[in-house]
């Protein structure tokens, strides 16, 4: 590792200690590293350019943005939330459990955490809250947890991301998201379970069956698009980008002719802010762009292979090892600056140690959504936090039980490959 690369390292972390923009502290430190190593400055765009617009994949994140925005603004959110509450809401604790369901439903049109917290879980907090029968801490806290799941069932923007670095199908990847998804869903519904009957949290009113089926209707549209989706990557109809347009295509038909909730100053508005998101993110993967170029130059994942080959690891140790290291990681990095420069540095030791690589991708996905909610950091407790009010401190002290939880997922998929690579062995796969 020469001093030139140092020297850029010290400048990432430098300028994101002060604020900075974790893209724009990418750029500064590779354009930093070419000027003081001596090298054609001109790389930084060519290497930007060259990734952006020979990588198809990508065109997927702004489409996902998008149909998760329309989903948001519109009705849609509602109608399904009507019906996750005719479905689990009689239980106790019922409108915890709700809002995972919500999630798990709702993570098969977003693809984003983010989007999720922001858009159903601000509804679901409000409903939570009223008439005081759940404290705003706990509604919140069970929102980010539940929030963690959007980007592990497909369509996932972060597998995307974590596909463009790997050279892993990204087919592969949102099929092997679908049962750990459904893990986490369920440890969640489990510690809302165990904290209702420890806090004997009154039982909501149960919604009449007979009305079950009218709601189910009323969101059924809804509910078809991560089937169309799947059906149509898995089916061999479309690639994962033209499902991304796909579904981006049926949300906006569906919020603007179906139910009618669409204005023309209402889509400039969702076009405009995906837009914004898009060009973030594109902000994000042009830095990491070049940022590999770099690591690559300089030989560092061949150099971390030889170091792992020397100790002579295991593959669950080597993956428990990047587990510690990449949760502690999620406390202070978000989610893309971990998937585009921080894991690149392993996957030639994955691939020494003979590790699945798409088992490896949904265990790193995990890891950084598991990041989003731990304190400090945790942009998903600050996400809440701005969009209802909701005091940080009191969703830092009832946010523990449900980390501990999904840690217990994240650990039976790292101990468990099968489990993961399941469904994608069923359909095909041959890892």
């Amino acid at each position: 590792m020469s001093a030139n690369f140092l020297i850029a390292i010290a400048v990432l972390f430098g300028l994101s200690a002060i604020g900075a923009p974790i893209a724009l502290a990418m750029i500064a430190a590779a354009i930093t590293y070419l000027a003081v190593a001596g090298q054609d400055m001109a790389l930084a765009a060519e290497q930007i350019l060259q990734g952006l617009y020979t990588s198809f994949i990508l065109l997927a994140v702004p489409l996902f943005i998008v149909a998760a925005n329309i989903m948001n603004a519109g009705t849609i959110s509602d109608r399904l939330l009507n019906f996750c509450v005719a479905a689990v809401g009689r239980f106790r604790g019922g409108l915890g459990h709700v809002n995972v369901v919500a999630s798990l439903i709702f993570s098969g049109m977003s693809g984003s955490a983010i989007a999720d917290a922001a858009g159903i879980g601000k509804i679901i907090i409000q409903m939570m809250t009223r008439n005081g029968r759940y404290t705003i801490g706990f509604a919140a806290a069970i929102t980010a947890a539940s929030a963690t799941i959007g980007p592990i069932i497909p369509p996932s923007i972060p597998m995307v991301m974590y596909a463009l670095v790997s050279d892993t199908s990204v087919g592969y990847l949102f099929l092997a998201g679908i049962v750990p998804g459904l893990l986490m869903g369920g440890v969640l519904m489990v510690m809302v379970t165990v904290i209702a009957h420890r806090r004997d949290f009154a039982v909501d009113d149960p919604t009449p069956l007979r009305e079950l089926p009218g709601l189910t209707v009323r969101a059924f549209p809804a509910l078809m698009m991560p089937v169309i989706l799947l059906f149509g990557i898995y089916g061999g109809a479309t690639t994962p980008t033209e499902a991304a347009a796909i579904a981006a295509a049926y949300a906006f038909i569906l919020a603007a002719v179906f139910y009618r909730a669409l204005t023309l100053s209402g889509t400039y508005q969702i076009l405009s802010d995906s837009a914004r998101s898009a060009a973030a993110v594109g902000l994000v993967i042009g830095g990491a762009l070049i940022f590999n170029y770099i690591v690559a130059s300089e030989n560092i994942p061949d150099m971390v292979a030889s170091q792992l080959r020397a100790v002579d690891l295991s593959p669950i140790v080597f993956l428990l090892m990047v587990n510690l290291l990449l949760l502690a990681l999620g406390c202070v990095l978000d989610a893309a600056t971990i998937l585009l420069v921080i894991v690149p540095l392993f996957l030639p030791a994955c691939r020494e140690l003979g590790i699945d690589l798409v088992h490896f991708g949904v265990v790193v996905v995990v890891n950084t959504m598991i990041g989003l909610i731990t304190p400090p950091y945790g942009i998903l407790l600050f996400v809440i936090n701005a969009t209802t009010g909701a005091p940080l401190r009191a969703v830092i002290a009832e946010i523990w039980p449900f980390l501990g939880a999904l840690l217990l997922a994240l650990l039976a998929m790292t101990l468990l490959p099968d489990m993961v690579l399941w469904l994608p062995r069923l359909l095909g796969y041959q890892g």
